[in-house]
This record gives C-alpha cells, structure tokens and sequence, in this order.
C-alpha cells in the first residue's frame, strides 16, 4: 500500500523558534529546551543564516575553548543550511538527507519564509520508518566504512 503522506509540510514540525545569531548560548539552550528540540535555526531579518545543534553547542564551544558565557550563536552555528519547499515529497527529502549526510532540512514556503523543519524522527513518524533508518545508517557511517564493502 502506497503511503499517503507525500508532502514536507504534512510530515514537518511547525511553530520553530528562532533566534539570531548574537543570541547568546543560554538564550539558544533556553529555546531548545522549552520546545524539546536539539535544533534551532538562525535567521536575521527574516531570513535563515544558519542552524545550531545542542551537539554544535558542546563540541564547538569545548574544540574552540570558547567561553560558553560570552560565546554567541554565530560562534558556533552552521552557516550552510539545506533547505527544501513545504511542498516537495517526502522522498525528495530523505534522499537529500543522506546524500549530503544531515539529519534535519529547514522547510521553507513559497515565498522563501521558514515555515518549520524535517527531522529524520518526522520521517519515521510519518510512516517513512525503513526510508528513515536507511538514511541514518547512512549518515552515521564513519568515513572508514563508507567504501566498504
């Protein structure tokens, strides 16, 4: 039986909070927190300039000696994002996730706006479960092992 769910904004996880990119780390962890998240995406005005992870936060902040109490989210967020419109297939999108080995794409509306974000959880979620494992097998693979037979 085909799965119905078919589109990114039927599968994606709406209402994201952002913050920009001098917040500060407490204010990022503060977001992630009250909306139990691992993610939140940059934006300055209005438009999305990078993501922060909470694994970007500890190993940034420890690999650069960074002071976590002055550091900023600019310091330690991921500039290049992925993106895809809420109207690409699901698909679409675990395919892109595992070619470029990410686990989160920023969804973005017709007119470029953020209007939330897929995770691989979403995609298991949505019935995508097999899709969603392959993808992270293949994300998680070490370097070593990626030409392996």
């Amino acid at each position: 039986m085909a799965n119905s769910i078919r589109k990114l904004k039927e599968v994606m996880t709406r209402n994201i909070r952002t913050v920009g990119p001098d917040a500060s780390l407490k204010e990022v962890a503060s977001k992630m927190d009250e909306q139990d998240t691992g993610a939140i995406p940059v934006c300055e005005s209005d438009e999305v300039v990078g993501i922060i992870t909470d694994r970007d936060i500890v190993l940034r902040v420890f690999s650069n000696n960074l002071d976590p109490a002055t550091a900023r989210a600019r310091d330690v967020m991921t500039p290049s994002v992925v993106s895809l419109n809420e109207d690409q297939d699901v698909d679409e999108a675990a395919k892109i996730m595992q070619a470029k080995q990410i686990r989160r794409l920023i969804v973005l509306d017709s007119e470029g706006s953020l209007t939330g974000i897929v995770s691989l959880g979403d995609l298991a979620v949505s019935g995508q479960r097999e899709r969603s494992a392959d993808v992270l097998e293949k994300i998680s693979q070490s370097p070593e092992k990626k030409g392996a037979a």
